[in-house]
């Protein structure tokens, strides 16, 4: 039961069995009355106060606050951050990739500043000052996905009730402004000669990536079975991903299957493919490196007959190929000079080859909804924010709608009068 207690004064029974108060021992810090009251858990928590009417305000509070179910743990402020976040990181269910991303997130950025702080003594004005540091040497697309996960621990904090507001929520800390780039697509005479500039063993990953719009572990794990000819589609069910330097089948991005059209160009050049590489039965980890195995008759392997790595075919195979067409320089700057991963990783990954492929379908008149789904896009928001400024110009197409709805000469002779 909730109540006030007394800390300078005890209850003892006398020798004739009636109970007199007595003084005890006082702490030294004047605070005589003790609030006592059950937390939600079932666990006895106090708080000491000076004043009896300050206690007895306090346990009403706590009483109230687990009625309206507004509740927050006294001593939940006092748990760090470090505890916080390995329990968070055990159980989040992002797939293992992005967890191990999360968990790289945590132990270079976050944990050596926060990781051995409370949770309640972090303020909006630390996280301000350390995302300052943070953008001096991180790109601002990688300081914000760093903060985003700090917001996501202290959030998690704020909903199980111990600490009642998230400081990254608040008004003054303010995510990196990412620059504003257009995606500028290839043309298509820069992606026919990167296609035909490849490896003849790996030309295909070009056709692959500029004629269906997968993604580079799509590719890597299409297999036989998911290319129907007969009925013109791509099955994109799986991938080959990375975890911790080891290669593991899994879903697609999002864990989310989808159903690609599949041009008779892009059927002819797999075919043509498969003649003079023909596919092999790769056997790798189901979702996680402990996962069940499972066999694919993969489309692209190596010349060892195994799973292509992503790290292996960027370095050597895609990039060389880049150099050589000197579409990238072959000396570029490295990260250790610059403090920044090598932006061509970015600009001129196999990822351009998604972006030729949305400008072909845009350019075409095809709709942002199936766009989106052709690429694998959960939002189709995000396919319009991405690919707005691709969208052909209404500007002549409103002329032309307006002259065939009105006719030119009809138009021209009520201008007259």
């Amino acid at each position: 039961m909730a109540h006030v207690k007394d800390l300078w004064f005890k209850s003892v029974n006398t020798p004739g069995g009636k109970p007199q108060r007595v003084p005890t021992k006082r702490n030294g810090k004047g605070k005589r009355w003790l609030a006592v009251w059950i937390d939600l858990d079932g666990r006895q928590q106090t708080k000491a106060f000076a004043k009896k009417t300050d206690a007895e305000r306090h346990l009403n509070l706590m009483e109230a606050d687990k009625a309206r179910g507004n509740y927050i743990d006294p001593n939940g402020a006092k748990t760090i951050l470090s505890v916080l976040a390995k329990t968070w990181l055990e159980s989040h269910t992002a797939d293992p990739s992005t967890r191990t991303i999360y968990e790289g997130y945590w132990r270079v950025h976050i944990a050596p500043r926060f990781g051995g702080r409370e949770i309640g003594a972090i303020r909006p004005s630390d996280i301000r000052a350390w995302l300052k540091q943070l953008e001096r040497k991180l790109a601002p697309s990688t300081a914000g996905r760093v903060l985003a996960l700090l917001d996501q621990l202290l959030g998690s904090a704020v909903e199980d009730g111990l600490i009642s507001k998230n400081p990254c929520a608040a008004k003054t800390v303010k995510a990196p402004e990412l620059p504003k780039r257009k995606i500028r697509p290839w043309p298509r005479e820069r992606v026919l000669a990167v296609r035909d500039a490849l490896p003849e063993r790996y030309r295909i990953l070009a056709t692959l990536g500029a004629g269906c719009g997968l993604r580079q572990g799509e590719i890597f794990g299409l297999a036989v079975d998911d290319v129907d000819v007969a009925e013109g589609v791509v099955h994109v069910r799986q991938q080959v991903k990375q975890i911790r330097g080891r290669l593991i089948f899994g879903l697609p991005k999002h864990d989310y299957e989808r159903d690609i059209p599949l041009p008779a160009s892009v059927a002819a050049a797999v075919e043509e493919h498969l003649e003079l590489f023909p596919a092999r039965e790769v056997t790798l980890p189901w979702e996680e490196v402990d996962g069940e195995p499972r066999t694919f008759r993969l489309i692209l392997t190596s010349r060892e007959s195994k799973p292509l790595n992503r790290n292996y075919i960027n370095e050597y195979v895609w990039k060389r190929t880049l150099e050589r067409l000197g579409i990238i320089p072959k000396v570029r700057p490295k990260m250790k000079e610059t403090g920044r991963r090598d932006q061509s990783v970015r600009e001129y990954g196999m990822h351009a080859l998604r972006h030729y492929y949305a400008s072909v379908l845009l350019d075409a008149g095809e709709s942002i909804k199936a766009l989106a789904e052709y690429l694998g896009h959960q939002d189709p928001g995000f396919t319009l924010r991405t690919y707005t400024h691709l969208l052909p110009g209404s500007v002549g197409r409103t002329r032309k709608a307006i002259d065939e709805a009105f006719g030119a000469e009809d138009l021209g002779e009520e201008t007259e009068e």
